[in-house]
């Protein structure tokens, strides 16, 4: 396997991972869908641009990182869709953080092409795509996951085979249970201890993150573009100035102004964290997506 198409390159996800493929010497085809300048660099590394998802389907197998299932039904299954131009033998990977049922209906429209569908969600962020950290949950059968694990190693750190097609993207929605769980429970803590007389800015309340005054998320939180897309964040408040920062969507997960500091957050589809006045990240849920807590026994 050594031609890998790439659908998603332009979003903070999906140029990681597709820099990162390409870093490890597959060959690398892309689509893009609107914004071009994100992928130049993509370019100028030897990736080649293709008109229409269609004609993805001549590579040995397809990568898509999109927001969710409608998007990837259309990338799939639309007109002008791999499906269109399929081959038998192609293999598609969904990475993006998709429903089990869709990815269950995809499959079988697959099937019927002689295409193989893998689901093969994400955890972590932006930061580690670049670096080519991520960690990744494949739900495909022992042969397929021998043939893909070469390809998704490129920009992953921890792979796990967590079963057959469809596995992933039930488990990806369990870790995001948990670790969402996990982020209300604490709100509920920091409301409880301020009720106590030992809530954020009281001495003894630090053991969640430094010590200090919590705030909300400062209003002029922006994308690197400057502009604060519409949607991009809600603070709501929790106890006495505890705020929890919703990132609506993986692509605008990573899009905060550098001026404000974020630790990666709990996962992909919906991130949480603790401010501080200062911007500062005090304190951020834990859960099986953070660092060492990815799977019992094993370091993220």
């Amino acid at each position: 396997m050594q031609h890998i198409g790439f659908i998603g390159a332009s979003g903070l996800m999906g140029h990681g991972m597709a820099k990162n493929i390409r870093a490890k010497g597959f060959d690398l085809s892309i689509s893009v869908h609107q914004r071009t300048a994100p992928v130049q660099d993509l370019l100028a590394a030897g990736a080649q641009q293709v008109s229409a998802y269609a004609d993805l389907a001549a590579c040995d197998a397809v990568l898509i990182c999109v927001t969710g299932s409608p998007q990837v039904e259309a990338v799939v299954a639309g007109p002008g869709g791999i499906l269109s131009k399929a081959r038998a033998g192609l293999i598609v990977i969904d990475t993006s953080t998709s429903e089990p049922e869709s990815t269950r209906r995809l499959a079988a429209l697959c099937a019927a092409q002689g295409v193989i569908y893998v689901d093969a969600p994400l955890t972590r962020t932006p930061i580690e795509a670049e670096a080519g950290k991520l960690n990744s949950m494949v739900g495909a059968s022992p042969e397929v996951f021998a043939r893909i694990e070469p390809v998704v190693r490129a920009y992953s750190e921890n792979v796990f085979h967590v079963g057959e097609m469809g596995s992933g993207h039930v488990v990806k929605l369990l870790n995001n249970f948990v670790a969402q769980a996990i982020c209300t429970a604490t709100a509920e803590a920091f409301a409880v201890g301020g009720q106590g007389g030992r809530g954020p800015g009281q001495s003894g309340a630090g053991h969640l993150g430094r010590r200090g005054q919590f705030g909300p998320v400062p209003a002029d939180v922006q994308n690197p573009a400057g502009r604060l897309r519409r949607n991009e964040v809600r603070a709501e408040q929790r106890g006495q100035g505890f705020a929890v920062l919703l990132a609506p969507d993986r692509e605008r997960e990573g899009a905060l102004d550098h001026r404000h500091q974020r630790a990666p957050s709990a996962e992909h589809g919906r991130g949480f964290g603790l401010w501080q006045r200062d911007g500062a990240l005090a304190g951020q849920g834990s859960g099986p997506t953070q660092s060492g807590q990815d799977r019992p026994g094993l370091r993220a």
